[in-house]
């Protein structure tokens, strides 16, 4: 009973890791840009970086990709709107 269930979580892990993989790949070919402008100019260096993250994060990371309109418009008190 208990090897099945090892097994169970072991399975559990390597599907969220395999998802995280393909999410991660697509989220710094294209997602990352969108959320973050500074990120769409982000070298292949900056992206191999953020990817294990990416891939580690992949269910918060979609639902801000999924939610987001495009990237944040910047705000402050010091600039008039022209």
């Amino acid at each position: 009973m208990s090897i099945e269930i090892a097994n169970l979580i072991v399975n559990a892990g390597l599907v969220y890791a395999g998802l995280g993989l393909v999410f991660g790949l697509a989220f710094v070919w294209k997602g990352a840009g969108r959320l973050d402008p500074d990120a769409a100019r982000g070298t292949w260096g900056f992206r191999l970086l953020i990817l294990p993250g990416s891939a580690a994060l992949w269910p918060l990371l979609l639902l801000r990709w999924v939610r987001s309109s495009g990237p944040p418009q910047e705000t402050s008190p010091h600039r008039s709107p022209v």
